[in-house]
């Protein structure tokens, strides 16, 4: 999997997009526009943390404490059919914190769904989020803050290619996670953001998604 939208095109995300039309009462067409309008979003909030408090850390502990180890993706079926979305909100809570009613806002705005749909939709896609990145820490590609910040950005610059209703370049918080002033967010805005910090990357990052 090349970058985490293209979970939408394989069985996986055919289940996810089938799941949320049945527990929405969206058509799929829809629910696909709201997660592929949603993943970006969350990723920039996770990559957002990074350069406050304990965000860092705080997310690479979660990753490597085996509760968001991948398994998720193994069992989205379940995962979605149960019901309990308790740990999405907890993460959503962390990550956009008194944002979150402001990107579902804009989510709706994006996608003509109703912000009311749009907030039982994110807590569903946030652990399916944390599990693809602990899924990465597992399979060794994430060990550091520096190595967290550059899978964040591979993720957000696919997404965004792939985001035709605009992605993270029409993001509500794009304006400001964009450190280098292109236009988009990529692993140079992370590295940009936190090296800024008084104490460099690892004072600051020692002192993100600590959301989900």
């Amino acid at each position: 999997m090349s970058g985490i939208l293209d979970l939408v095109n394989s069985d996986l995300g055919k289940q996810l997009i089938d799941n949320i039309s049945e527990q929405t009462g969206i058509d799929k067409s829809k629910a696909s526009d709201v997660v592929s309008s949603s993943v970006p979003e969350l990723l920039g909030a996770m990559q957002g943390n990074m350069l406050s408090g304990d965000g860092a850390s705080g997310l690479l502990k979660a990753l490597t404490s085996g509760k968001h180890d991948g398994s998720i993706l193994d069992n989205l079926g379940g995962f979605l059919n149960g019901g309990d979305f308790s740990d999405g909100n907890k993460i959503l809570g962390h990550v956009l914190g008194d944002k979150l009613s402001a990107v579902e806002t804009g989510i709706s705005s994006k996608t003509g769904v109703d912000s009311s749909i749009i907030s039982k939709i994110l807590p569903m896609l946030a652990p399916i989020i944390m599990g693809y990145l602990g899924k990465q820490t597992k399979s060794g590609k994430v060990s550091s803050a520096t190595d967290l910040g550059g899978l964040l950005g591979g993720l957000l610059t696919s997404a965004t290619s792939g985001n035709s209703s605009g992605g993270l370049g029409s993001s509500i918080l794009t304006s400001a996670l964009d450190q280098n002033g292109d236009g988009k967010l990529d692993a140079s805005d992370a590295i940009a953001a936190v090296t800024k910090k008084k104490g460099g990357l690892g004072g600051l990052l020692g002192g993100l998604f600590g959301k989900k």
